[in-house]
């Protein structure tokens, strides 16, 4: 299964961060919600990653080119502060594509012209906005949409506020407006 993810939408949700860097890229901790979102997939199996991001995207592709294990593994420093030994890694399997799809284009435009790249034609996967948080395993929603025998699927709770449009059916439907 590859994971796509939507990185970059207009941030009006996290307005006072996102002047300054993507959504995807305020942190939690010591990582960005990206990383926890690519770090969630990769526990149930899912580490083949294809980042569509939009706005500013070279703070996503800098924060990987750049990535630095030691902010979130312990590990020993030592030879005066040249020999470090990581205890354990947290990204040394996953392989994420990035996939520059235009500043303008939305959600359908982006997954089209992702669809163009070699490795990502004719293959099963899923795809997210990078601030979507769930503790749904994603093989269960997977075999749900399988069964289900449809062309998509939306997974959404019922929201306090929103910028989107979803109508929620008593049966737990949903239609988005």
């Amino acid at each position: 299964m590859k994971v796509v993810l939507f990185c970059g939408g207009q941030g009006l949700r996290m307005r006072e961060f996102s002047e300054s860097i993507p959504k995807p890229m305020v942190n939690i901790g010591y990582r960005p919600i990206l990383w926890h979102v690519m770090k969630y997939y990769a526990y149930y199996g899912h580490k083949r990653f294809y980042s569509v991001p939009r706005p500013r995207r070279g703070f996503i592709k800098n924060y990987f080119l750049n990535y630095n294990e030691c902010i979130s593994n312990d590990f020993v420093l030592s030879g005066g502060g040249k020999k470090l030994q990581l205890f354990n890694s947290d990204i040394d399997d996953w392989n994420i594509t990035f996939a520059d799809t235009g500043v303008s284009s939305n959600i359908g435009q982006r997954l089209k012209t992702g669809r163009k790249i070699p490795r990502w034609r004719g293959c099963s996967f899923s795809q997210i906005t990078v601030t979507g948080f769930t503790d749904l395993p994603p093989d269960r929603q997977i075999e749900h949409f399988n069964h289900e025998g449809k062309v998509a699927s939306f997974l959404c709770v019922r929201p306090n506020l929103s910028f989107h449009f979803i109508k929620l059916k008593p049966d737990g439907n949903c239609r988005v407006n």
